[in-house]
Order: structure tokens, then C-alpha cells, then sequence
């Protein structure tokens, strides 16, 4: 190649490089969704900041730590405690022109003072008192009210249900303190369930878009600008897995936040598990769609319909029951007092009950005690051992007086003891001795000739445990197999 012709390359490609970085640059500065989106939701997020009174430990004596006071002292200075406010910040954004604001629950749970800051048009802030109105713990959101001088901007409410995974979204909050900071991801996935002792849900929208403290409680919005999360919870020891609320769960119960100050659900008084292959072939169910009852508790609603333990729910008001989850959602959006189509099998028939539902305590869950119990008096049942022997059960024995005083049994239930367990099988882990056995195989079982019966040659079996009150469904194995 030519000195010429190289230099007429060069100055071709330099020409290329040139004009793309100049379509580049217009297509940022002028065609970049996310400017306008900024734009209009920003007047529409605010700041929350609360403060709680809370007492502390403090000493009278400026020197504490000397030898000299504690003599004369001893430890008696640090009887002395005074309040001290602790401070926090969140987010919100207002859903009414009148200065409604949704933000998380534990942003404002139990504090003392609440003060919102909202950014003008014009850059500058205006800080306003504000009380709760509502909360709803179950699904960590609390409306807030202040009241403005005008009407305030609002940011509108999308569908979460619509939004796919993949899809570009937006997250305003105040991370760390620093206001109205933006960042921009993708929906990385939906209905992701996180249980800690801080957050217990099923249907998050988890996000790449960064989330921190402090956004809690500030939006999530699609590329219409539209709000389809509340940004709720992150996973401290990973980076790009933020969690947001779906909007549509705010939309159901933002009208009774703002009427009754918390959310009325209905109960139907039971609780519930998945099903596997095993469970569903123990009780006569095609597939492993539904959710098994394990316990219905006595006098509440699905025990006056005719529910039991054992019934697998497969449809509620016409809804199709795919897990426990499901079935959770669907009755935590049904009406105290209002009645509920639940159809279940039973045994390998269908049923259909007219439940008619009570209202949702405070402290229910659902789900069984399992705190482990150990006793050391045990009774032995040859029949009943050689049948179970092999999942890491010794012993059980047909309940009695003496085993219902030992193990507090209920006088008006009937099965058989656990009173000895393999502490080298898997099952150790599993149950407890003093658990009583209801059912086997979704066989009842009352005596050891009843048990003969249930228990089959395969290598795993299904029990209805009874324990503390609360009965639930366990598959153990053979405690052989690797």
C-alpha cells in the first residue's frame, strides 16, 4: 500500500469514527428514555426522615472507668438512663394531589416523628410534618399523609403484572441521604420470595437497578413512567439483586390504608404446603399443582364448611391453585365475611365447599410449631417397629392416657406415638418423640394393624404428623439410601 492510499485510508476511517461518535452522542442527549422519566417523577418522590425516642444507659460520672468510682461506687452509675432520639431515612412518592404518600412499612413502623421533604420545580425543598394513615406489615407498605398548601404532583400507578422480565426500569430514591439519586436496570425476575426474620414475602420484582438503604419505599418505574414496584429490600452480600413490591398489591389495599388504617383479609383458618410427586401419589392427586392442608384449625371457617387435613386445594373462587403461594394470595385478597368457592380432593375426589370467611388475625401464620421436644421414656410396639424401622422410626406405640399426660397429646385426637427415634437417620431431624401419627400414606392410622396397612414396599412414605396442637405433612425416606 502507498504512502497516498494509506493516508486515504486513515482519513476515511477517522471520518467513520467521527460521525458515529456524533450519532452516539446525539442519540444520549436526545433520545435517552430515562431524562424525561427523571424529569417529571422527581417532584413526585420525597424524602422521609423519622425519629424514635429510646432510652439508653448513660453515667452521671465523667470518669466511669476509674478504680476510684468504682470503689466508692461500685456499678450504681449505670443504673441511670436518659431518652435519645434515633433517626432514619426513607422514601416515598405521593399517589394524591392532597399529599398521600406510599412507602415501606418499616420506614415509619413505631416511630415518633415524621418529616417529609419534597423537591420544588425550581430546585429548592419544602419540608412538611406527616402521620400515618395506615400500614399493612404483611405486605411491608404504609400510606402517610401531610398536608400541602396546593395540590401536589402525582406519580401514576402502572400494572406489575404486565411487566416482563427483561424490561428497562428506573429506581428514585435517597440512598444513603443523598437525595433523589437515580439508577437504572432491568427486571431481573418475578415473584421471588425472601423469609428472614425482617421480610417474609412471595412476590418481590427483583432488579438490577441498584438499591440501597434508603430507598426503601421510593418507586420503581417502567419506561412510560409509571410506578410498577415499591423498592423494598436488598441482599447486603451480593451486588445487582435489589427487590421491589408490586404495585398492583399497593393498588389493592391503598383505599382501605386510607379509610380503616389497616387492611381487613379474609381467613379460612388453615395451614398449607406444596406438593411433590410423593405426596400427591399418597393422596390419590394427578400432578403436583395445589396446595395440601395440613392443619384446619378448630371452629374456624374451613372447619365448619368440612375441610380436613389432607384435602388438596386446587381451585379457589374459580382461580387455579398452582403452590401454597398461590393459594396464600388469593385468599389474602378475598373480603372477611365474604364467601369462598374452594375445591379440593380428597382422597381422589373432588369437592367443592362454600366456605364463608372470618377475618385474618394479626398473628397468624399458617404454619406448625416445631420446636424439638426430647423425653426419655420410651415404650416399645415389635410390629409397629419393624414397619417404620427402615425410615429411622423404632418405635410407636397406640396412644394412651399415660403417653397423652407424658407427651401433652390432645384427649380427642387418635394414632400412634413416635417414642423412639434413630438419632443416626435422616428422620432425626424430621420429628420429634411424642409426635403423633394421624395418617400414613393418607391412610389413617389408630393402631399398629392400621399401620400394616399403609405402609407399603416403596422407599419413601408420607405422614400426617400431629404436634403441639398443629398437624403437618412430612415424606421421610429410607434412611439406607444415600
Amino acid at each position: 500500500m502507498t504512502i497516498k492510499k494509506l493516508l486515504a485510508f486513515t482519513f476515511a476511517f477517522a471520518l467513520i469514527i467521527v460521525c458515529s461518535g456524533s450519532a452516539f452522542a446525539a442519540f444520549t442527549k436526545q433520545d435517552n428514555p430515562v431524562v424525561p422519566i427523571v424529569k417529571n417523577a422527581s417532584v413526585a418522590v420525597v424524602n422521609i426522615d423519622v425519629e424514635k425516642m429510646t432510652k439508653r444507659s448513660v453515667s452521671p460520672f465523667p470518669f466511669d472507668n476509674d478504680p476510684f468510682f468504682k470503689h466508692f461506687f461500685g456499678d450504681s452509675f449505670r443504673e441511670f438512663t436518659r431518652s435519645v432520639p434515633m433517626k432514619g431515612r426513607g422514601s416515598g412518592f405521593i399517589v394524591t394531589r392532597d399529599g398521600q404518600i406510599l412507602t415501606n412499612n418499616h420506614v415509619v413502623d413505631g416511630v415518633d416523628k415524621i418529616t417529609v421533604s419534597i423537591l420544588l420545580k425550581d430546585g429548592s425543598k419544602k419540608t412538611y410534618p406527616a402521620k400515618v394513615l395506615g400500614n399493612d406489615p404483611i405486605y411491608d407498605l404504609a400510606l402517610i399523609k401531610i398536608e400541602p398548601d396546593e395540590d401536589l404532583p402525582v406519580l401514576e400507578l402502572g400494572d406489575s403484572d404486565a411487566v416482563e422480565v427483561g424490561e428497562w426500569v428506573v429506581a428514585i430514591g435517597n440512598p444513603f441521604g443523598f437525595e433523589h439519586t437515580i439508577t437504572v436496570g432491568v427486571i431481573s425476575a418475578k415473584n421471588r420470595s425472601i423469609h428472614t426474620q425482617e421480610v417474609n414475602f412471595d412476590d418481590f420484582i427483583q432488579t438490577d437497578a441498584a438499591i440501597n438503604p434508603g430507598n426503601s419505599g421510593g418507586p420503581l418505574l417502567d419506561m412510560d413512567g409509571k410506578v410498577v414496584g415499591i423498592n423494598t429490600a436488598i441482599v447486603p452480600y451480593a451486588q445487582g439483586l435489589g427487590f421491589a413490591i408490586p404495585v398492583n398489591k399497593a393498588k389493592e389495599i391503598m383505599g382501605q390504608l386510607a379509610s380503616e388504617g389497616r387492611v381487613k383479609r379474609g381467613w379460612l383458618g388453615v395451614s398449607i404446603m406444596d406438593i411433590d410427586e410423593k405426596i400427591a401419589k399418597a393422596y390419590g392427586v394427578k400432578g403436583t399443582e395445589g396446595a395440601i392442608i395440613n392443619d384446619v384449625f378448630k371452629g374456624d371457617p374451613a372447619d365448619k364448611a368440612g375441610i380436613k387435613r389432607g384435602d388438596v386445594v386446587i381451585e379457589v373462587n374459580g382461580t387455579k391453585i398452582k403452590d401454597a403461594n398461590s393459594f396464600v394470595q388469593k385468599v389474602r385478597t378475598l373480603a372477611p365475611n365474604s364467601t369462598a368457592k374452594v375445591v379440593v380432593i380428597r382422597k381422589g375426589k373432588r369437592m367443592t365447599f362454600n366456605v364463608k370467611l372470618g377475618e385474618r388475625p394479626n398473628n397468624a401464620e399458617g404454619k406448625p410449631d416445631n420446636t424439638k421436644k426430647n423425653d426419655n421414656n420410651k415404650k416399645s410396639n415389635s410390629d409397629a417397629s419393624d414397619l417404620l424401622k427402615k425410615f429411622g422410626i423404632t418405635r410407636v406405640e397406640t396412644v394412651n392416657d399415660s403417653l397423652r399426660r407424658r407427651y401433652n397429646i390432645s384427649s380427642s385426637t387418635e394414632g400412634l406415638v413416635i417414642t423412639e427415634i434413630d438419632k443416626n437417620s435422616q428422620v432425626f431431624s424430621e420429628v420429634n418423640e411424642g409426635d403423633l401419627i394421624i395418617e400414613v400414606n393418607s391412610h389413617e392410622v389408630k393402631t399398629t394393624n392400621d399401620l400394616k396397612k399403609a405402609v407399603t414396599d416403596d422407599d419413601s412414605v408420607v405422614l400426617m404428623i400431629e404436634r403441639e396442637g398443629s398437624t403437618f405433612i412430612i415424606v421421610i425416606s429410607n434412611s439406607e439410601e444415600e
